[in-house]
C-alpha cells in the first residue's frame, strides 16, 4: 500500500504548508481510578434492557394503521420485549456502564462543549481511542460523535487527496479516486460518497452486493490509479458479511484501499470482540475501518481506526468531525466501560452466537449472524406481520422503503445477549406464519400469511 502512504504523506505535506493541519488538545481531567465491576453471568439488569412500555396512546396507534381489529386491543398493557434494538452485548444497562456514566456527570458535569479541535477533546477520549485503536489492532483511532458521521469523515476525507493535490483547478477525470461500493452498504456511506461526486473528487463505481465477480470486473476495467473498496462488514438489513477472504484476494490482486463499516461487528465478532475483520482474521488487511459505539457497546459515538497519517488527514479534512460538536465526557465513561466489561465479560459474545444458533435450530433457517430478516414482501404485509406480533407481546418494527426495496419488506430481528432462551421460543413460535418452509429438494417457500 505504498502507493497511498505517498499520497497521504503528500496531501499532509500541502496541509502543513497553508498551516491547516489540525490536531486534538486533550483537556485533563482525572481518569478512573478503580477497574469498572464486572461479573460471571447475567444479571437482572440484563433482561431488563430488553424489556420495554409503550404508553396506551402509542400502542392503539400502531395497531390503528392496519383495517383489521384483533379483538384484544383493551386487554394489551404495552408491555413487551424488544427484538428491534442493536444492543447486541447487552451492555446499555450494566451497572458499570450506568455507574461510569453518573460518576464523570457528577465530577464534570456534560464536561467542555464544543468541537474535538477547540475544547471539546479530553483525556477521557484519548483514553477510548486508545483502547479502540488496541482492540481493532490499529495504530491509531479518531472518535466521532456518531457511526454516520464518521464515515462521512473518512469518505469525504479520502476525497479531499484529489483536491489537495490538483490545488487552483477541479481535479482531472483521470486525477480522482475510484470508489467502488456495495450496492446495499449504509447510507452514511452512500451519502459520503455522492458528496465527493457532486465535489469532481471521485467516480463511484457500485458492485452487486457481494458480488466479487462483479467487483472484479469492474476493477479490471477501471484505470484509475487511485481505487477504493468500501464495505459494511455485516450488513444491517439481511444480516450477511461481507465476502473477506475474496476481498482480500481482490485487494492483493489489485492494491485498492480497503474501507469497512463494522458498525454491527465490533464487539460481536471474533474471540476478543475485534469485528468482522478478527472472525476473519484479516485485520492487517483492513485500512482503514469505521464503527460506532451505539449499537454492541450500548452508548453512544463513532470511530475511526486507521493509521496516525490517516487520523491526521481526517481530523483535518472530515467536515463532519470538525464541525460537530465533541461527545458529552459522561457518554465517553461510559464507552470506556463497556469496552472494559466487553474484555472482561467475554460469556456474553458466547451467549449471542448460542441463541444464533438457537433460533436457526428453531426455524430451520440459514442465519450467519444475530441479524436476523425475514422478508414479508408488500408493506401491508409487513405491516401486518409487526402487528400480530405487537400483541403477542414482542416490539418488532417493520422494515419499510426507502431502508429497503419496494417489495421487499420485512421483520428485521436482532438477537441479544439480554434475551433468554424462553424469549426466543416464544417469538419463534409468533414468527411461525411468516417463516419460509423448507422442501427436501432444498428450497423455499413462503409460508401462508394469518
Amino acid at each position: 500500500m505504498g502507493q497511498w502512504d505517498a499520497l497521504v504523506d503528500a496531501a499532509l505535506a500541502r496541509l502543513e504548508a497553508r498551516s491547516l493541519l489540525r490536531a486534538t488538545r486533550p483537556i485533563a481531567l482525572a481518569a478512573p481510578t478503580a477497574a469498572p465491576r464486572t461479573f460471571d453471568g447475567p444479571g437482572p439488569w440484563d433482561h431488563a434492557a430488553v424489556e420495554i412500555r409503550l404508553d396506551r396512546d402509542t400502542l392503539h396507534q400502531w395497531l390503528a394503521e392496519g383495517d383489521e381489529a384483533g379483538g384484544q386491543e383493551e386487554q394489551l398493557d404495552g408491555n413487551l420485549i424488544l427484538f428491534s434494538g442493536n444492543d447486541y452485548m447487552g451492555l446499555s444497562s450494566h451497572p458499570a456502564v450506568r455507574e461510569a456514566a453518573v460518576k464523570a456527570a457528577q465530577d464534570y458535569g456534560m464536561g467542555p462543549r464544543g468541537s474535538a479541535l477547540i475544547c471539546g477533546y479530553t483525556t477521557y477520549h484519548k483514553l477510548v481511542e486508545e483502547s479502540l485503536a488496541r482492540l481493532k489492532k490499529k495504530e491509531d483511532c479518531l472518535l466521532c460523535p456518531t457511526g454516520f458521521s464518521a464515515n462521512m469523515a473518512a469518505i469525504t476525507a479520502l476525497g479531499s487527496i484529489t483536491s489537495l493535490l490538483s490545488p487552483g483547478r477541479k481535479p482531472a477525470e483521470h486525477e480522482r479516486i475510484a470508489i467502488f461500493s456495495d450496492a446495499l452498504n449504509h447510507a452514511s456511506i452512500i451519502d459520503g460518497i455522492r458528496l465527493l461526486e457532486r465535489q469532481q473528487e471521485a467516480l463511484v463505481f457500485v458492485y452487486k452486493h457481494c458480488d466479487m465477480f462483479h467487483l472484479d470486473f469492474l476493477l479490471s476495467s477501471c484505470s484509475l490509479e487511485k481505487k477504493v473498496v468500501v464495505t459494511d462488514s455485516l450488513f444491517s438489513m439481511d444480516g450477511d458479511f461481507a465476502p473477506f477472504p475474496e476481498l482480500i484476494k481482490l485487494r492483493r490482486k489489485y492494491g485498492f484501499l480497503l474501507v469497512i463499516d463494522d458498525a454491527h461487528g465490533t464487539l460481536v465478532c471474533g474471540e476478543n470482540g475485534g469485528g468482522a475483520a478478527e472472525l476473519f482474521e484479516c485485520e492487517k488487511d483492513i485500512d482503514i475501518g469505521v464503527g460506532t459505539l451505539s449499537k454492541a457497546a450500548g452508548c453512544q459515538g463513532g470511530f475511526i481506526t486507521c493509521s496516525t497519517q490517516w487520523k491526521r488527514l481526517i481530523q483535518s479534512r472530515g467536515r463532519s468531525f470538525i464541525f460537530s460538536t465533541a461527545l458529552p465526557v459522561p457518554v465517553v465513561a461510559s464507552v470506556h466501560a463497556a469496552l472494559y466489561v466487553s474484555s472482561k465479560e467475554t460469556w456474553r459474545r458466547s451467549v449471542i452466537w448460542r441463541h444464533v444458533q438457537y433460533f436457526a435450530s428453531l426455524t430451520k433457517l440459514e442465519i450467519t449472524s444475530p441479524i436476523i430478516s425475514i422478508v414479508v414482501g408488500s408493506e401491508a404485509g409487513a405491516l401486518r406481520a409487526s402487528r400480530y406480533l405487537l400483541r403477542s407481546g414482542f416490539h418488532v418494527t417493520p422494515i419499510r422503503p426507502p431502508t429497503v426495496p419496494p417489495n421487499s419488506c420485512r421483520l428485521r430481528i436482532t438477537l441479544s445477549a439480554s434475551h433468554s432462551s424462553d424469549d426466543i421460543k416464544r417469538l419463534v413460535d409468533a414468527l411461525t406464519p411468516w417463516l419460509p418452509v423448507k422442501y427436501g429438494n432444498g428450497s423455499y417457500a413462503t409460508a401462508s400469511k394469518l
